[in-house]
């Protein structure tokens, strides 16, 4: 089951073009690689995910994913990228872990599984889609009342389309170029809005930067440029 209406085709072949490129740490796929431990400990400090019910939505190759089945959780990961979908099932034979891979929208599944999850994580995505407040809402419909949604995505001023366009896709190389489009940046003020009138009560905001000369990602204060964004579904 799947739904296109809230997806740019575009975007599915950008990602599903490099699908196979997407376990190589040393590929385009390396940012993930290397920001993975810290949003996984991020999240798994915040809510304890052994044992809980997990969806990650726009979940690739699953990176995320099989991280948060390997501290224990029961996780869904959702995706309308065909390709990248393939390889996450492909590495579970390798990893060993269990992980319920499905091609559907998040919208399409908040009406088959209302309720349904523990948490919701929403990483590295928003900014890929014509209406991420469709998303937003989607995420809401499908956590548990008092369930914890968690969000990633990029900042939208100069400082931003300086350090996340010009300084990763151009200088420093991190990613393919082309891989953002500065327009679909979101400000912390919009998600914030978004998840509000969806229900969702904002729990934090916490920055996610990237040191050039260590060639290290920490968490700290300040959105700037990536941010990661913690909130509760209201009871």
């Amino acid at each position: 089951m799947k739904t296109m209406s809230n997806v740019d085709p575009k975007e599915l072949a950008k990602f599903g073009d490099l699908a196979h490129r997407w376990w190589d740490p040393n590929s385009e796929f390396r940012p993930l690689h290397e920001i993975n431990p810290l949003r996984l400990d991020w999240i798994d400090r915040h809510v304890g995910l052994d044992g809980k019910r997990v969806l990650d939505i726009g979940c690739g190759g699953g990176i995320l994913a099989e991280a948060m089945a390997g501290r224990g959780a029961i996780v869904t990961g959702i995706d309308l990228s065909e390709k990248p979908l393939g390889v996450a099932r492909l590495h579970l034979y390798e990893s060993g872990l269990k992980v319920d891979y499905r091609q559907v929208a998040a919208e399409e599944l908040a009406s088959e599984m209302p309720a349904a999850f523990d948490v919701v994580t929403c990483m590295e995505m928003l900014e890929h889609v014509p209406d991420p407040a469709s998303t937003v809402r989607a995420c809401a419909e499908l956590v548990k009342p008092g369930g914890a949604v968690f969000f990633s995505t990029i900042n939208r001023n100069p400082k931003s389309y300086l350090f996340a366009v010009i300084g990763a896709e151009y200088i420093l190389k991190l990613l393919p170029r082309g891989t953002h489009d500065y327009a679909r940046f979101i400000r912390p003020a919009e998600l914030a809005r978004y998840a509000r009138e969806a229900g969702l009560q904002n729990e934090e905001i916490i920055g996610m930067h990237y040191n050039p000369f260590t060639k290290q990602y920490s968490l700290g204060p300040g959105s700037g440029v990536n941010y990661l964004m913690r909130t509760q579904r209201r009871c």
